[in-house]
């Protein structure tokens, strides 16, 4: 397993809310189209479904990845960067 100094600091922004994650930096590429596809995710909720609030379409937005496993690559081996950005959601539904 790389050291945690081989780890980069990178800012990203899901739903309006900035979350610094340390990365490898070969993942950097990866996470932040992931980063990506989620906000674009989250706008087509805000456009379809207008009057909600952001923990709304956040939650949409993790229903439907859950339920869409072709929408993703193989969770085996994106797990932890699934994971990473399944606990900024969380804490983004949480505040």
């Amino acid at each position: 397993m790389p050291a945690a100094d081989e780890l980069i600091a990178i800012q990203v922004t899901i739903a309006d809310r900035s979350y610094r994650l340390k990365i490898h930096p070969e993942e950097e590429a990866f996470v932040r189209q992931v980063i990506k596809n989620l906000n674009q995710k989250i706008l087509e909720f805000k456009t379809l479904y207008a009057g909600k609030d952001m923990q709304d379409y956040v939650a949409m937005c993790l229903i439907y990845y859950a339920t869409q496993p072709g929408q993703m690559q193989s969770t085996d081996s994106l797990q932890p960067q699934l994971s990473a950005i399944e606990s900024l959601l969380d804490l983004a539904l949480q505040q």
